[in-house]
């Protein structure tokens, strides 16, 4: 059966709309980052960034369609010890000014499972940018129980080599792998 023109346009007007994808704000006392790496294969040591900020563009219809942006100050890095603090936001490192940031944006998503992907984007990390890939898992979307919001949940992993970034000193010795874990949560914007 042919449609007819107008019988057709009349069918695509009352097709319903795909969703576009909505924002999320990450909620900065619920969402991590912590790293680590082999101190001469004697320990592994541990550090944190708390209390950024960046966004979310959720697609839950088409999840490859969403985006996320992040960013936060390097001088929020915690290591549990101050010499190790300094020495990291010294010139042998990061040579921190208060408004040297890290960014990460995506720019692509692989869905791999009913909840899992792979988020590719480009970090920036002390005036380098390098494309990374993340291992992403969907913990939760639903209503926030107490805040009675959209929220969101997320989890992810990646493995970089400091000395991409221009941050090798002591390597091989100190690891020049340092895997990256990502918990966040996210709340829709308003």
């Amino acid at each position: 059966m042919r449609l007819a023109p107008l019988s057709l346009v009349a069918a695509l007007i009352a097709a319903p709309a795909f969703a576009a994808p909505e924002a999320y704000k990450l909620d900065p006392s619920h969402s991590q980052i912590l790293f680590h790496y082999s101190h001469l294969g004697f320990s592994t040591t541990y550090g944190m960034f708390s209390g950024f900020d960046g966004t979310i563009n959720f697609d839950a219809e088409a999840p490859a369609e969403s985006s996320v942006e992040v960013a936060f100050p390097v001088s929020t890095m915690l290591t549990g010890w101050q010499a190790r603090f300094d020495h990291f936001m010294s010139p042998d490192f990061l040579g921190a000014s208060e408004d040297k940031t890290v960014t990460f944006k995506s720019t692509g998503i692989e869905v791999t499972g009913e909840k899992t992907g792979k988020i590719t984007g480009d970090l920036t990390l002390n005036g380098v940018t390098k494309s990374v890939v993340i291992d992403a898992t969907l913990n939760q979307a639903m209503e926030h129980p107490m805040e009675k919001k959209p929220w969101l949940g997320f989890n992810g992993e990646t493995v970089i080599k400091r000395s991409d970034y221009n941050l090798g000193m002591f390597a091989p010795y100190v690891g020049d792998d340092v895997t990256i874990q990502i918990s966040i949560e996210a709340v829709k914007a308003e």
